[in-house]
C-alpha cells in the first residue's frame, strides 16, 4: 500500500502525551491512516512509547518522558510516515447475529416512522452494511461503526437513557453501535440485541473481541436462536463468526 504525503498535526496532550490528528472528518480513509501509523508504531519499538490508542481521526500516544523527549516522538512518526510504503493490512471482518425489534430493539418503530419506511426495510438496510469499527471506547468492548446507511441516519434521543441492556444493537446520528454485556447510559437509539459479547476478562483469546479497523456484518436472527446463541455465549462458546480482511 502507498504511503500518502503527510497530512496530520500534531496536538501537545501533557507531558506524556502527543496526539497526532489526521483531518477533521469521519471516513474510511481517514480512519485506515490512524491505523496505519498505530500499528507502524507498535512494530517500531521505540524505547519509552508505553501505549498507542486510534480513534476515528487520531492517534494518541503515551509515552515517557524520561525516556523519550516529544521533539524525538514527533521526529520518528514525521520519519514513519515519510516511508515510500507500508504493508496492508491484515484485519478480522465479523459476522453478528441480532435478534431485531421487540423486546430487544424498542426503538426500532421509533426509527422506521421516522424515516417513513417499514420496519422490516430498516432490518433489511442494517444488516446490508459492511462497516468498518472506527473505535472501541465510552465503555469497554463498546464498538463505534461506520457506514451506516443515510437513510437510517437518526438524531440521539433528547433524553439519554441512564440504563440500556447489554449488548445492544444501536443507532446515533450518522453511526451504529454495538454494546458491551454490561448495562450502560446511552442517548442511541436500540434496534436489537446480540448474544455475542464483545468484552468478556475471562476470555483467553483476549478480553476484547474486536479492534478498530475490523469489519462487520450484522444478520438477523429469530427469537429461538438468539436464546441458543446467548446459552452458548454463556458457557464460553465463540458466537460471532470471523473471516480474515485486508484493506
Amino acid at each position: 500500500m502507498e504511503m500518502p504525503k503527510r497530512n496530520f498535526r500534531f496536538l501537545d496532550a501533557a507531558e506524556g502525551g502527543l496526539v497526532v490528528e489526521f483531518g477533521s472528518t469521519i471516513d474510511g480513509k481517514t480512519n485506515a491512516a490512524v491505523m496505519t501509523l498505530a500499528e507502524t508504531l507498535g512494530e517500531a519499538k521505540l524505547r519509552g512509547v508505553l501505549e498507542v490508542i486510534p480513534t476515528y481521526r487520531s492517534l494518541f500516544v503515551q509515552f515517557d518522558p524520561l525516556q523519550l523527549s516529544k521533539s524525538e516522538l514527533k521526529e520518528a512518526v514525521t520519519s514513519m510516515w515519510g516511508a515510500p510504503k507500508v504493508p496492508d493490512r491484515h484485519g478480522s471482518l465479523w459476522h453478528i447475529p441480532v435478534c431485531y425489534g421487540g423486546d430487544h430493539g424498542i426503538d426500532l418503530s421509533f426509527v422506521a416512522r421516522t424515516h417513513g419506511i417499514d420496519e422490516a426495510e430498516v432490518v433489511t438496510r442494517h444488516a446490508a452494511v459492511t462497516y468498518r469499527i472506527y473505535m472501541i471506547g465510552f465503555a469497554p468492548g463498546f464498538a463505534y461503526l461506520g457506514g451506516l446507511d443515510p437513510l437510517l441516519h437518526t438524531s440521539r434521543r433528547t433524553e439519554p437513557r441512564l440504563k440500556t441492556p447489554p449488548r445492544s444493537i444501536s443507532v446515533g446520528g450518522m453511526q451504529t453501535a454495538v454494546s458491551p454485556p454490561l448495562e450502560i447510559p446511552s442517548g442511541w437509539h436500540m434496534l436489537g440485541r446480540t448474544a455475542v459479547r464483545t468484552y468478556d476478562p475471562a476470555r483467553q483469546s483476549g478480553a476484547f473481541l474486536f479492534e478498530p479497523g475490523d469489519y462487520l456484518r450484522f444478520h438477523p436472527v429469530t427469537q429461538g436462536e438468539y436464546d441458543r446463541q446467548l446459552q452458548a455465549a454463556e458457557a464460553g462458546e465463540p458466537v460471532a463468526e470471523r473471516e480474515d480482511h485486508r484493506d
